[in-house]
């Protein structure tokens, strides 16, 4: 059969085109077409826009390239299998965050959000930084008190020093710190508790879209993000007695307390029960009871200084119970407005009164965890909340085998007393709010906590006694890079191998010229052995 006319060249063509689509570096060419498409959008963004847009462009990559090569360290020496690609995932998509967080404040709401103000005063606050002799000292009226507000206010003005005033480029900076925060709360839970299954975790805290959409903005919530990661960073390395736990608590403590110091109060309050409960060591140093009391001692004096703060931010007149109840009446008052308000409110001129009666715990967890139900939403944000709010509902019902061990881990693992006397305290105190629209965002600096309620060690079904605890994972790093010690090999896996001594030289036999005297023969398993008391490795036998 004749082929049909011009089909050898058809095909020739067809052969060499996949030849050459086959010899295409398409990785390369895809990285060379996104390059030369973001160069493009940044020219024009830069001819068309301002600065507060078009710097974004810049601040995006600067960030990625820091915190990429951070995130390769810390997946290297990480017991966890590909690790190093969710992490990066989760800080992409926490920077990608930003932007819908931005149009959220700036097109729907139209600005009105406590992010233009900061943006504003932060804007002022960087250029007078620019001019000043810092050396001179800095000699600036932000007009009005450095705690609070007027913190955050400072924080931006620095990061617009390094970055430029870019409203966008601010967003992503705080977005970006949000991020690290939650890092942090997850090596936490490595360290401090790794029988509970920190992968699960890591997906949890990393994907939760409250976590990733809300300390997506300038403001307070992405700082006390970060700084309450910091203090439960440094609380794990206190509980597991690692190097540098003052500082991490320390440092975290300050940057809380300058911004919310009733929240410190909180953490501080899980910190000192976790202490209390922390399991000895088994060899007990001469020095040990003297550093657990010098350490009893600095953690109440962070607590009174703490109480102090918090008066003091409050207006209140001492820390008693009275105190406690203006401050949270005063809370309630404060936040009900709005179309989004939980019950009905009082006479503008009168704070309601808050039972301090714990009997009412249970409706506060229920309320600060898992509202707006779905019938309770006013407005589509309200109905998107409500959805994360049902789904976190179902996982804590379908998590009953693992709650149900709680009381037993809160004496034994002091980290789990630690997240939950700190999440009891917090719905306590936090339910207060009127207003589910400031709940959600407020609701962000328990989640991560409360999260741990979730990962811990489930039973085994159909019996009464407890699964094997799962074992802690190996670090593939050297003892001290983490400041700690390395563990144990977990129960089931064979021992390492121990290298054994070489074998001595064959004995040559004197009959023999050495170049025929053949290696010593290698006895396999299953090769029988001859029953002789003694043979020498020549061969010979022993008179």
């Amino acid at each position: 059969m004749a082929a049909a006319p011009g089909e050898p060249g058809g095909t020739g063509t067809a052969g060499a085109a996949s030849a050459v689509l086959r010899r295409v570096p398409w990785p390369s060419a895809l990285a060379a077409a996104l390059v030369t498409g973001y160069v493009t959008l940044f020219v024009l963004a830069s001819v068309h826009t301002s600065y507060d847009t078009w710097g974004a462009l810049l601040i995006l990559p600067a960030l990625m390239a820091i915190g990429t090569p951070l995130l390769a360290r810390i997946a290297a020496a990480n017991p966890e299998r590909d690790v190093f690609r969710l992490l990066l995932l989760a800080m992409t998509a926490k920077l990608l965050c930003a932007f819908p967080r931005y149009l959220m404040a700036f097109v729907l709401y139209g600005g009105a959000a406590d992010a233009k103000m900061y943006h504003q005063k932060g804007s002022e606050l960087a250029a007078y930084l620019d001019q000043a002799d810092l050396l001179g000292g800095v000699h600036y009226d932000l007009g009005m008190k450095v705690a609070g507000t007027g913190f955050v206010i400072i924080v931006t003005g620095i990061v617009y020093a390094i970055t430029g005033p870019s409203l966008i480029g601010g967003f992503l900076v705080f977005s970006w710190m949000g991020f690290w925060g939650l890092l942090l709360f997850w090596r936490a839970l490595q360290i401090a508790f790794p029988e509970a299954d920190t992968r699960k975790y890591a997906k949890l805290v990393f994907f939760l879209p409250s976590l990733l959409f809300w300390p997506s903005s300038i403001g307070k919530d992405a700082w006390m993000m970060f700084c309450l990661g910091l203090t439960t960073y440094g609380t794990a390395r206190l509980l597991d007695r690692r190097f540098g736990a003052f500082f991490c608590i320390a440092l975290g403590s300050v940057g809380t307390a300058m911004v919310r110091p009733h929240v410190t109060a909180l953490a501080g309050a899980g910190l000192m029960v976790a202490y209390v409960l922390r399991r000895r060591p088994q060899q007990v140093s001469a020095l040990g009871p003297l550093r657990t009391i010098l350490t009893a001692v600095v953690l109440g004096a962070m607590a009174v200084l703490m109480l102090q703060q918090v008066s003091t931010f409050f207006g209140t007149d001492g820390t008693g119970g009275d105190a406690v109840n203006q401050v949270l009446s005063e809370t309630s008052r404060r936040t009900s407005q709005g179309n989004s308000m939980i019950n009905a409110t009082a006479p503008e001129d009168a704070a309601p009164k808050f039972s301090l009666n714990p009997a009412g715990l249970p409706v506060a967890v229920i309320s600060v965890l898992f509202r707006p139900f779905p019938f309770e939403a006013s407005n589509i944000q309200n109905l998107i909340q409500s959805v994360e709010c049902f789904a976190l509902l179902v996982m804590f019902i379908r998590a009953w085998p693992r709650l149900s061990r709680l009381p037993r881990l809160f004496v034994q693992r002091s980290y789990v007393a630690f997240a939950a006397v700190y999440t009891l305290l917090f719905c306590w105190a936090f339910s207060t709010i009127n207003n589910m629209g400031i709940l959600s965002r407020e609701r962000v600096q328990v989640l991560p906590l409360a999260l741990v309620l979730l990962v811990v060690p489930a039973t085994t079904a159909g019996r009464g006694r407890t699964a094997a605890r799962r074992p802690p994972p190996v670090w593939r790093v050297s003892p001290g890079q983490w400041g700690a010690r390395r563990t144990p090999d977990p129960p089931g896996l064979p021992p390492p191998s121990v290298p054994t001594a070489a074998p001595a030289p064959a004995v040559r036999s004197t009959a023999a010229p050495p170049s025929t005297v053949p290696p010593t023969p290698t006895v396999s398993p299953t090769s029988t052995v001859s029953p002789s008391p003694s043979t020498s490795q020549g061969g010979s036998t022993a008179p």
